[in-house]
């Protein structure tokens, strides 16, 4: 099966009252848990790469380990950047074979995030890539994002059905509480339902994606803080909340601190306990185990796409 675009897999989302997951990768063992857990659940998959993973791994890399998850796994999948900030980035991934790309322009003034939308949206689409923009500004840090709470603003819904006409994006970014990063609330997280509940009513059938979702789960966070980490109050999204989302207009939730947490838990509870190990594959082995379960667990409980694909 050839790489998808998220196109048809919103359509059905939309319909079944479910979300794709959005996967961040950076490296093999993250690809091959993430897709292992979607084989055996039998769920459709968007693997997205940010910035950061693309000049870490290299983009050639990246989309041949792909390219072994789709021959491995059969599953549909579909190959998306993360927060592109200008139009030469999501042309070098739409020229390089991704199916799906975003175009940040939340940082810049209504008008000129249109019309550097649309920019990207008329290349893309003319090679049969789909886009994502962003209205709204999620605060945190993650990668190169770095937003203070100052800084951060919830999407207006007065601007989201023009900002679609104008521009022609095939989804839409927006900012409810969520936040990027494993600090993302001092007190109760609360997502502004409310919000989303307008942005679906001024945009009836049209796929809705959520940054910053990460739960932040507290098994490896505690992990990490009984060996040597330093993560006190961390707290994310409760799952609850992102499946109420994904049952309305939120097709896609991004997922990235999790995977991180769980994979640097896991090898640093291994060094502690066998502090002579230098075989790689013997605590990368156990990471991939942990963001496999992590993924399924998302899949299953909060995304509710399990045989979906």
């Amino acid at each position: 099966m050839p790489l998808v675009t998220s196109k048809e897999m919103f359509r059905k989302a939309y319909e079944g009252g479910y979300a794709i997951g959005a996967f961040n990768v950076n490296n093999m063992e993250i690809v091959q848990g993430i897709t292992e857990a979607a084989k055996e659940l039998n769920a459709p998959l968007i693997l997205q790469v940010s910035a950061g993973a693309r000049k870490y791994a290299k983009h050639v890399y990246l989309m041949k380990l792909i390219e072994a998850a789709i021959a491995d796994t059969g599953l549909p999948i579909c190959v998306h950047l993360d927060h592109g900030e200008d139009f030469e980035i999501c042309k070098s991934c739409i020229d390089g074979g991704f199916t799906s790309v975003m175009i940040d322009g939340s940082k810049f003034p209504f008008e000129e995030n249109i019309r550097l939308t649309k920019q990207v949206v008329d290349y893309a689409h003319a090679k049969g890539v789909v886009v994502e923009g962003e209205l709204g500004k999620l605060a945190g840090i993650e990668d190169n994002i770095n937003v203070s709470e100052k800084d951060a603003a919830f999407t207006d819904p007065d601007q989201v059905q023009e900002f679609v006409e104008k521009t022609g994006v095939d989804s839409l970014a927006i900012a409810i509480g969520t936040s990027h990063g494993a600090y993302k609330f001092k007190g109760e997280p609360k997502l502004r339902f409310d919000i989303l509940e307008e942005v679906q009513n001024r945009l009836p059938g049209f796929p809705i994606v959520l940054h910053g979702a990460s739960s932040v789960m507290p098994e490896y966070v505690e992990i990490c803080n009984k060996y040597g980490g330093k993560m006190p109050g961390a707290k994310g999204v409760p799952e609850d909340m992102l499946r109420k989302a994904a049952s309305m207009a939120v097709c896609k939730i991004n997922i990235d601190t999790d995977l991180r947490l769980a994979m640097t838990a896991t090898i640093r509870k291994n060094f502690y306990e066998h502090p002579e190990e230098f075989d790689p594959r013997k605590y990368l082995g156990p990471a991939r185990s942990a963001i496999k379960e992590v993924v399924a667990h998302k899949i299953k409980n909060v995304l509710g796409c399990d045989n979906k694909a």
